[in-house]
């Protein structure tokens, strides 16, 4: 029903910015939610924010709060990832995810059915 494509991922010094694009391929006309995680090496994938369908509600992990920025165009079934003040902390592979489902449980990667492949995000100290 879904695909994920991330792309705009790459390297960029520390106090850089990137912005993450997710081009979502959607075969429903029902609303859904997506999700940015992001998974280091040898670590556990961890959320970083969520964005309603409408776009009025979105949350972030507090170790991004006031850096990132997420948003989406339903138009354009894009969701995005403003990344500001990047740390060397934030290197990751990002991964969007879609929930078609409600399921509520959008800070954990069990709430979301469909996933992107990655970007890569390297920030240099």
């Amino acid at each position: 029903q879904v695909q994920l494509v991330e792309s705009g991922g790459g390297v960029v010094q520390s106090g850089g910015s990137l912005r993450l694009s997710c081009a979502a391929s959607v075969r429903t006309s029902s609303p859904y939610t997506l999700g940015w995680f992001r998974q280091a090496p040898g670590k556990e994938r961890k959320f970083v924010a969520v964005i309603s369908w409408s776009g009025s509600y979105s949350s972030y992990a507090d170790f991004v709060k006031g850096r990132f920025a997420i948003s989406r165009d339903n138009v354009k079934n894009t969701v995005y990832l403003q990344m500001n003040s990047l740390k060397p902390e934030d290197t990751a592979v990002y991964y969007c995810a879609a929930d078609l489902g409600g399921s509520g449980r959008y800070t954990m990667p069990s709430g979301y059915s469909y996933w992107g492949q990655g970007t890569q995000v390297t920030v240099s100290s």
